[in-house]
């Protein structure tokens, strides 16, 4: 029990919780403003490759991070279109965007690095010759401008009341479609950094390594009742389970078991908690202005 109060520890479960807490608070921007984004999980993959080959090509971390923000935006623009523009399913659009993400990356991996399953090894971000992880203290401050932004400015009223009643804010002249764009391609921003913080952290692309992250974000904002600060508890939770479950890989108990942890305790808060949490109330509707 020692080993879990060490500083050690405490950093490692930092560590962890940065690919939960950047597309968490994503999802945030996204959710509020009436747009569920479950391609969160390819948006995280997208930005881990292009920020892995940004990184190889260049050798340069900050243009890798670039890299992985644009993917980001890219991947999320292409859900907005559908969903926002086109008014398709947002459910299924996440889902195919995840699916088309994952096959993207395993041929163009192919092509870049000649392996569908990994690529070459890149820097990370010690290359920078900082005395502290970057991303932990970019976490902190995007939390905090980012709470600053929803409840604070008048985008972010903006965002909330298209996300709540979209044709109240249309008759007052809020450009429903265009305040939602915003909210996907911050979440797409986000998500990518997020990405871009998986290729640092394993100097390497791998096949698939978002490995549920992106869901579980997901499932973390909703634990958090669509607020940052909770996200961010929630993600802290999830990254405390995953760095828990590291400590107990060679006790003997089968690795399977011990890696279904961090999965399991998703299933059991949200069960606890998402008949406690109340989305935005157009939420996953499509605004369809009326003339």
């Amino acid at each position: 029990m020692e080993d879990l109060l060490t500083l050690a520890f405490v950093l490692q479960t930092l560590r962890i919780t940065i690919p939960y807490l950047l597309p968490s608070l994503g999802a945030v921007y996204s959710e509020k403003g009436g747009v569920v984004n479950i391609a969160l999980e390819g948006i995280l993959l997208g930005g881990a490759f292009a920020a892995t080959a940004g990184t190889f090509y260049t050798g340069n971390v900050i243009a890798g991070t670039i890299f992985g923000v644009l993917a980001g935006l890219l991947i999320a623009l292409i859900h907005g279109l559908v969903t926002i523009t086109y008014k398709a399913n947002q459910i299924v659009s996440g889902i195919a965007i995840n699916i088309l993400v994952f096959g993207i990356t395993k041929f163009f991996c192919k092509i870049l690095f000649n392996s569908s399953s990994n690529s070459a090894r890149i820097p990370g971000l010690e290359t920078l010759g900082l005395p502290f992880n970057p991303f932990l203290l970019l976490c902190v401050l995007i939390l905090a401008l980012t709470y600053y932004v929803i409840y604070r400015t008048r985008f972010g009223l903006r965002l909330r009341a298209v996300g709540e009643n979209p044709e109240a804010a249309d008759s007052v002249g809020i450009n429903v479609n265009m305040v939602r764009y915003a909210g996907v391609l911050i979440s797409g921003a986000l998500a990518g950094l997020g990405g871009a913080w998986l290729a640092f952290d394993q100097h390497s692309f791998t096949d698939g390594m978002s490995a549920g992250r992106g869901y579980i974000a997901l499932a973390a904002m909703i634990i958090g009742k669509w607020n940052p600060l909770g996200a961010a508890a929630a993600c802290l939770l999830f990254g405390f389970a995953e760095s828990f479950t590291l400590q107990f890989q060679d006790s003997g108990i089968p690795t399977q078991f011990i890696q279904m942890l961090p999965y399991l305790l998703t299933i059991i808060v949200l069960a606890g908690f998402i008949g406690k949490a109340n989305p935005p109330a157009a939420d996953g509707i499509p605004y369809e202005k009326k003339d």
